[in-house]
């Protein structure tokens, strides 16, 4: 009885509720974890904005967000900076190409000096990273 009266109506409207919870949590989340990683607010003040989240979400979420979205972006953005810098440094570092082209030339004259690779090699890699 109960599943016939529950129609793709309910069904649509239980699942865009659910995805409005969802994103709801997911914005308490992101801002309370942008409350912890400001560091120009003071311990005082992150205490403030905390308080204004948990006993008035809907409210406090909306002033944080007109407040101080702006910073909220810019901290996105150096942490998204920072992760890719990290990023590149780590494939850069793992493909062995971390150091400039100089750099390279003179680490395969080193290698040349000691005999570890002939002229031939030395030749095509030093086209390989000049090239």
């Amino acid at each position: 009885m109960l599943a016939s009266d529950f129609g793709v109506g309910q069904v649509v409207l239980s699942l865009l509720w659910f995805f409005l919870f969802f994103l709801w949590i997911m914005l308490v989340f992101h801002v309370v974890g942008d409350i912890f990683r400001s560091h120009d607010l003071s311990g005082g003040g992150k205490a403030l904005w905390l308080l204004l989240v948990i006993f008035f979400p809907y409210l406090g979420i909306f002033v944080y967000l007109v407040a101080r979205g702006t910073k909220m972006h810019e901290h996105d953005m150096q942490t998204m900076q920072a992760n890719e810098a990290a990023a590149r440094a780590y494939i850069q570092q793992a493909a062995g190409t971390s150091g400039s082209a100089a750099d390279e030339l003179a680490r395969l004259a080193d290698l040349k000096e000691k005999g570890v690779i002939d002229d031939a090699e030395f030749a095509k890699m030093k086209a390989k990273v000049v090239g």
